[in-house]
This record gives structure tokens, C-alpha cells and sequence, in this order.
């Protein structure tokens, strides 16, 4: 049976969804996508991204979802380059933080903070990135009294030109039965502005504890989601060019992450991204497809559905295209 999903804002191209719930709602912050002239090519030039909306309703599947208004535009960073992609938000003694990848003016990929009184922005950029960031698709875990953010991206993320947190002379993409490039997890400040520590790789292991191959189509590409379910981390994660929505799981927010299966089967479109929220004792995915642009890529659609586990706690994998 087709599982029923709804376009959260038909008004208007977005994508890449980070939700939480903040004061008894859920808000949802999209990356916000722009028609343009680029060539599609695998360094992402056509994803033009230059503000962000928040959006927020009560009842994903039915309800009103509201556009507060640009919460952050490219023109207000000091630093900014172009492209503002995937971005989340967290909260913490009333203050809410937003992260955000943006290339800097060398074209370089790093990680800004800004800063509001309340969930829908305004948003205050920080003078500068964080320090020592790079890379791209942001998730920002509360985890007790923690705040762990995940990251990075390859291809067009730039994952691929760093190793040990340092910049690489060239790229290094590994190939084969090498084991695939990891996502990033790094502890925040208790400011929430800067790292703790020096950033950490995120494994996803088979059943035997080995890390998925480089040529495994089930292998991390980017956008990292981790949430939580019956004391248990489940890392989630988009597979790129394999074009899958992918989760493991692990008993530590570092990983390592066992591998458990498919999530989301490809879209319409070429990227996947999402988030996985419970909310009022229903647990929802927010993703994206191009279906109402025409198959754009570069012109996504916000889209929900409810999301069903096993008594196991496996994930019953959803059709990305409806029938």
C-alpha cells in the first residue's frame, strides 16, 4: 500500500528539511532554492540557494503551515560567498542557534552561526564561520545537557578535500572495496558558537562491524539526520548518487552506526535529503522531490509522511515515487 504524503508549501521551491519542535510546534527550516541558468554539473553549481524561510504548523499531515519570512539572507553574512545550503537550528537557554553551510569568498564551504530570540528569526549571523569548519548539511543533536552536530557532504559538499580535519592538496575520494568516506560529529561549545573538539568520523558498519565500502550503494554520501528511539541513535543518511535514503543504528551518539536498511527509495530528482521527527505520538519524515518543478533538480518541494518502525525497531521502507 502507497503511504500517503502531503507537499508542506506548495507556494514556493524548498528543500533539505530540518524540523524540531519548538514550543508544542513543529518548524520546519528548508533550504530555499532559486531558479537559474547554471549548467547542472556534480559540484552542485545549480543549487543558487541565497536566503532561508522557516516554516511552522501543528499538525504535518493536515494542518496550516506558516511562513514566518526570511529568516537570514546571504547580503547579511560578512563572510559569505554563495550558496547557502542545508541548515538546522537548536535552542538553548531561550536563545535559538541556526547553523548554516555557505561558501566563503574563496569558495570554500564553511559552517556560520546565527542567533534569534525566537524560533522563526530573525536570525544574527556570528562576524565569522566556525573555526577550523568546513563542509556541508548540518544536523544539531540535544543530547542531554550535549549538543553534537553532524556534517559534510561529497562531491560538491568538499568532504572529499579534507582528512583529519586538515585540508588535503588534492581530493582524495576513496573507491572500491576502500572503506567509504564517514560524516563528521563534533561536540558545541557551551556558547553553541564553536567546536570543542577536534571533529570525529561517523562509521556506518555492517553486521560484522566492518565500514561499508566505498562502491556499497547503501554508503554515507551526505546529509546527516540522527535521531532518537527506544534509548537507541539512529544515524540516517543520504546515499547521493545511489539516490537512497539510508539509517543505521548505535548505542553512542559517536557511532559506530550498524547498518539497517533503506528508508526512503529514490524520488524524483536527483538529491534526497530529510529529517525524522515524533510529534503528538506519531513519528513523520520530511524530504523533498522535484515532481512539481518538472524533475528540476534545483527546484525541489517540501513533502511529509508518517513513518512506521518494526517491533524490532527497523524502519519499514517508504516508495519515494507515488503511484
Amino acid at each position: 500500500m502507497a503511504t500517503k504524503k502531503r507537499y508542506l508549501f506548495p507556494a514556493d521551491y524548498m528543500a533539505d528539511p530540518s524540523v524540531h519542535i519548538f514550543n508544542d510546534r513543529v518548524y520546519i527550516y528548508p533550504s530555499h532554492d532559486w531558479e537559474c541558468e547554471n549548467v547542472e554539473n556534480d559540484n552542485g553549481d545549480q543549487y543558487v540557494m541565497k536566503d532561508y524561510h522557516v516554516l511552522s504548523t501543528d499538525d504535518p499531515m493536515n494542518g496550516e503551515v506558516i511562513d514566518h519570512g526570511c529568516a537570514l539572507k546571504l547580503e547579511d553574512i560578512p563572510w559569505a560567498g554563495r550558496q547557502m545550503w542545508d541548515n538546522d537550528c537548536q535552542e538553548k537557554d531561550g536563545k535559538y542557534y541556526m547553523y548554516f553551510p555557505l561558501k566563503d569568498k574563496c569558495d570554500i564551504f564553511r559552517i556560520g552561526v546565527a542567533v534569534a530570540d525566537c524560533p522563526e528569526g530573525p536570525f544574527i549571523p556570528q562576524p565569522d564561520p566556525i573555526r577550523g569548519s568546513y563542509s556541508m548539511d548540518i544536523c544539531v543533536l540535544k543530547d542531554g545537557e550535549d549538543y553534537l552536530m553532524y556534517f559534510g557532504g561529497l562531491w560538491g559538499g568538499q568532504l572529499q578535500r579534507y582528512k583529519d580535519n586538515k585540508a588535503l592538496e588534492s581530493a582524495y575520494l576513496p573507491e572500491g572495496e576502500e572503506p567509504a568516506l564517514p560524516s563528521r560529529v563534533v561536540k558545541l561549545t557551551d556558547d553553541m558558537l564553536q567546536w570543542a573538539e577536534e571533529p570525529k568520523p561517523v562509521y556506518v558498519v555492517d553486521e560484522e562491524g566492518n565500514p561499508l565500502k566505498a562502491n556499497d550503494p547503501h554508503r554515507f554520501f551526505e546529509a546527516s539526520w540522527v535521531h532518537k528511539h527506544n534509548g537507541k541513535y539512529y544515524f540516517s543518511y543520504s546515499t547521493g548518487d545511489s539516490h537512497l535514503l539510508c539509517y543505521a543504528i548505535g548505542d553512542n551518539p559517536y557511532g559506530p552506526f550498524t547498518y539497517k536498511g533503506v528508508i526512503l527509495t529514490p524520488v524524483v530528482g536527483w538529491t534526497t535529503h530529510h529529517s525524522i521527527l515524533e510529534y503528538k505520538g506519531k513519528t513523520y519524515l520530511f524530504h523533498h522531490d522535484s515532481v512539481p518543478s518538472g524533475g528540476k533538480s534545483w527546484l525541489r518541494s517540501l513533502k511529509v509522511c508518517e513513518l512506521t518502525y518494526n517491533e524490532d525497531g527497523t524502519i519499514q521502507t517508504i516508495e519515494g515515487i507515488d503511484e
